[in-house]
């Protein structure tokens, strides 16, 4: 059939809402495959790509925010347009997008935090980590928070890679971040924190804490903090033991013990901070007069539940940690698109392989899939979502060649002429590349390498100054 989408004549019409990993990754997915012919635009909320690379991923870390390069091969690829400062569910409504596409790829990530639910948590001075990520990464939503580093003690609560980030930004100096592009704001605020000590606790033992082990090992190599371990605190239990030697147990999860081995058998080198790891604790209530002034937790046990997964459960045993400052990391949580079936208690879109799915039913919802985090909830690595994407892209392509999907979409040329009415402002990929062109030359002058924008405003002045198709 002639309108088949797929064909020469009838490009099968994509749209991916998010422009992080799993959304580069699921275009990168659909325009190398050769079984149909594929036109792909990625829609963002913001006017840049990348997602938590640009936004998340620490700024002492520049190795794997090269992952971008990656991303623009694909963007450079034919049939590939990039709609910055375009928010589905704002601007567009979910529908009005699946009116335009034979397909909707959902790929926009967990974009909140999980909370922790116990008195005080609303204090000033407890924080999610969220907000501290994306605050001295520049993200323009938390650019104007204030984080009050004057105290002399923090507590970062979670044992995965976004705490040691936390603890690792808390305990750099500040000739360290000018060489990163932390945000300028960040940059002040972080250079003359009075923070001394950062206590980092897991509700379980060291033998299921989920950091990988280069961002665990790099907590031993700051320039001006100690690591602190009581060896105590790394006494394998015997659940733990019987896990460590079973084929449950990766080696990743060996290693990382090791490392806490071997942090526990190290001397104070009178470093002017210090990160503390601490494990088998669980905060139970935030103190303080109108804002942070300590932490009780909860001494934990190791136990099996029904399941035979390895849980921690409260002893009765409390702890007061004097502190001013509490950031939780304990997880993303996506949130729902309106039109679009969402699983409130997960944080995902229902889905199957990528499908999105009626929770009632079960049944298939025609042209509607789902990537990354949102669909299978915020666990992995950025290459994690290479994968996940390949999955969801096979079922898609599977639906295209067994007449699954809608049959009508708008041309390319529609599509543009509709964002031009509805959101004038929007910044193609060209308007990207001036922006990051702009940053670069910003970073040039300190010796950075960039200055990010924090405002929209400055970003679409340049992404217009910059690029001569945008103006």
């Amino acid at each position: 059939m002639s309108d088949q989408p797929g064909t020469p004549g009838t490009p099968l019409r994509v749209a991916i809402v998010g422009s992080g990993p799993a959304g580069f990754y699921a275009a990168e997915h659909l325009l190398r495959q050769e079984r149909a012919a594929v036109e792909v635009d990625i829609f963002d909320r913001l006017p840049t790509p990348f997602g938590l690379v640009r936004a998340g991923v620490a700024p002492d870390h520049p190795k794997i925010k090269s992952v971008i390069r990656v991303y623009e091969k694909t963007a450079a690829r034919d049939g590939f347009r990039f709609f910055g400062n375009v928010e589905v569910g704002r601007h567009l409504s979910a529908a009005e997008v699946a009116e335009r596409y034979h397909a909707v790829i959902h790929a926009y990530g967990s974009p909140t935090d999980r909370r922790l639910g116990i008195p005080g948590e609303d204090l000033e001075g407890s924080h999610p980590a969220t907000a501290f990520v994306a605050w001295y990464n520049a993200h323009p939503d938390f650019a104007e928070l204030h984080f009050d580093l004057s105290c002399e003690r923090a507590v970062v609560i979670g044992n995965g890679n976004v705490a040691t980030d936390l603890a690792r930004m808390l305990a750099l100096t500040r000739e360290e971040l000018e060489t990163t592009d932390t945000a300028e704001h960040a940059i002040d605020v972080l250079g003359a924190s009075k923070v001394r000590e950062i206590i980092v606790l897991g509700r379980r033992g060291p033998a299921q804490a989920a950091f990988t082990n280069p961002e665990l090992r790099e907590l031993g190599e700051m320039k001006d903090a100690d690591v602190d371990v009581d060896p105590a605190e790394v006494e394998i239990d015997d659940l733990s033991r019987a896990y460590l030697a079973s084929d449950d147990a990766d080696i990743t999860t060996r290693k990382n013990v090791e490392i806490f081995t071997e942090f526990s058998r190290r001397q104070p080198e009178g470093k002017r901070r210090r990160i503390v790891l601490r494990f088998l604790r669980s905060p139970v209530e935030i103190q303080g007069d109108g804002k942070v002034e300590r932490l009780i937790v909860a001494r934990n046990e190791l136990y099996r539940d029904e399941s035979g997964a390895i849980r921690s459960r409260d002893t009765g045993e409390r702890e007061t940690l004097e502190c001013g400052l509490v950031f939780r990391s304990i997880g993303y949580k996506g949130v729902g698109l309106d039109g679009i079936p969402f699983d409130q208690r997960r944080g995902v879109i229902p889905n199957q392989g990528g499908r999105v799915s009626d929770p009632e039913s079960g049944q298939q919802v025609a042209g509607q899939y789902a990537v990354g985090w949102i669909k299978r909830g915020p666990s992995g690595v950025i290459g994690t979502n290479k994968k996940d994407a390949q999955e969801t892209i096979d079922n898609l392509l599977a639906d295209v060649e067994a007449g699954r999907l809608p049959a009508g979409a708008a041309d390319s040329a529609a599509v543009e002429s509709w964002l031009l009415e509805r959101v004038p402002e929007h910044v193609a990929y060209s308007g990207w590349e001036a922006i990051d062109r702009a940053e670069q030359e910003r970073g040039k002058a300190l010796g950075r390498p960039r200055v990010k924008f924090v405002r929209i405003d400055e970003m679409i002045e340049a992404a217009r100054s910059g690029d001569p198709v945008a103006s």
